[in-house]
Parts: structure tokens; C-alpha cells; sequence
């Protein structure tokens, strides 16, 4: 499956929070939402990206924007992830790949010459009005967090 491109829909899905609430994307209408996939909770570059995202939380609150991190971990995983680093951001486990699959952020991967299946980091802008407003594959995670704020707070101006 492809990414989907700035302009698209933005594909919409229901799954349950690392704290047992729903998130529903097609509920959030109205305002930005911030959607940062990751492939694992503690390994070094995914708890550099959810702390970055986190100590970035409250400008992102102040635009109006709703942060969640996305990955293939248990509910239990993401809840002893958010604890040990104190997390802001909402933590959605998505083992069944839903929205996983929905965003095109499944495939082929390749690390020291060897190829394997698995997450490809990436973050999406969605707008309020439900489409897809900007697409972050993440080549360097450093600095990652702060350019998708820079890209929200473009975007809000402009609406």
C-alpha cells in the first residue's frame, strides 16, 4: 500500500488507547491531528521521537492539535512506555496493523544488508477538515518533532 498524499482523505479508524478510551479519528474533525508512527516503544530513536513529541505537547495543545503516537505494541507495552518517560502524547496500539495498513507505513525495511518487514517511521498532519495536510517520512529523528510543529503552525496560519 502507497502513503497517502497531502489532499487525500485522510483514512479514518477506531482503536483503543494504551488507557482503554477509543480514539476515532472521524471524531476529530474541527482541529489538526497529529499522527506519529513508530515501530517499537523503548528503543533508542522511537523514545527519542515520543519524549521530543512530549516536551513538545503543550505548543502543540496551544494550536489546538491532538498528538498520537502509533505502533504494532500492546496496549500493556505503550502504558509501561508512557510511565517510565513520562509521556503526554496518546498512545494507540495498533497490533493488527489497522491504521498501520490504512497509512501505507507497513513494508519492506532493510537494515545492515539485511531485508525484513516492519514499520517505516513516518508522521502525518491531518487537517481539520479530514485530509491529509502534510506527510513526514522520517529519515533522522532528531529535530523530527519540532519540524512537525513548524509545518502545523505554517498550516494554521494559513486557515
Amino acid at each position: 500500500m502507497t502513503l497517502p498524499s497531502p489532499g487525500d482523505i485522510a483514512p479514518v479508524f477506531k482503536l483503543a488507547s494504551d488507557d482503554g478510551s477509543e480514539f476515532d479519528l472521524g471524531a476529530e474533525r474541527g482541529h489538526f491531528v497529529v499522527l506519529f508512527f513508530y515501530p517499537k516503544d523503548n528503543t533508542p530513536g522511537c523514545t527519542t521521537e515520543n519524549c521530543d513529541f512530549s516536551d513538545l505537547s503543550t505548543e502543540f495543545a496551544s494550536l489546538g492539535v491532538t498528538l498520537v503516537g502509533i505502533s504494532p505494541d500492546t496496549a500493556k507495552s505503550h502504558l509501561a512506555f508512557r510511565a517510565k518517560y513520562g509521556l503526554k502524547s496518546r498512545l494507540v496500539p495498533d497490533p493488527d496493523r489497522v491504521a498501520i495498513t490504512a497509512y501505507g507505513v507497513w513494508g519492506e525495511k532493510q537494515m545492515a544488508g539485511r531485508k525484513y518487514m516492519g514499520l517505516k517511521r513516518t508522521s502525518f498532519i491531518i487537517a481539520p477538515d479530514g485530509t491529509i495536510a502534510a506527510v513526514f517520512p522520517v529519515a533522522r529523528v532528531k529535530g523530527h518533532a519540532a519540524a512537525v510543529l513548524d509545518k502545523v503552525r505554517e498550516l494554521s496560519a494559513s486557515t
